[in-house]
């Protein structure tokens, strides 16, 4: 890491997942990364381990799965990303600003609370990148189930400078 984003991210503890470890037997035909010129689109991303394994715990916000631990799934979501993104783009550093966020919260009947829940992704960003370039247009939505079981999923578009 070199950049002044990845200096940001050692600063603050934080680790970028090595890339997701798809259960065995599973295909999934997408690229988790496009850019197109100075736009970046981004797959939808779950929450991860360092070592790529998805994050535990799994299922229905409301339900199986706390508020908080919804919020801490939504930040690890975020570092899933930008793993992704490095990848793809190499310096961090290129990323001119977040466009969009559309987040998704597996949701437990009833529950209202995606909104905290997808705060969680898009303040760890801001503390990563500043308002500026951080902060983005977002929806947060629920869902009646998202894959694995899988407590929040995100998609983002970014411009690169």
């Amino acid at each position: 890491m070199a950049g002044r984003i990845e200096q940001r991210i050692e600063e603050l503890g934080l680790v970028l997942p090595q890339p997701l470890q798809v259960p065995p037997g599973l295909k999934v035909p997408l690229v988790m990364v496009r850019t197109l010129g100075k736009r970046v689109l981004v797959s939808g991303h779950g929450p991860q381990e360092a070592d790529g394994s998805v994050a535990q715990p799994l299922g229905q916000v409301g339900a199986d799965v706390t508020i908080e631990q919804g919020v801490e799934a939504a930040r690890k979501v975020a570092l899933a990303m930008l793993g992704s993104i490095q990848r793809a783009i190499g310096d961090l550093d290129r990323i001119d600003c977040w466009a969009k966020v559309f987040g998704m919260v597996n949701s437990a009947p009833g529950f209202t609370g995606q909104t905290a829940v997808i705060n969680g992704f898009s303040e760890q960003i801001v503390e990563i990148f500043g308002e500026e370039c951080g902060l983005a247009t977002r929806s947060a939505v629920g869902m009646a189930a998202l894959p694995f079981g899988i407590p929040v999923e995100v998609e983002a578009e970014l411009q690169l400078k």
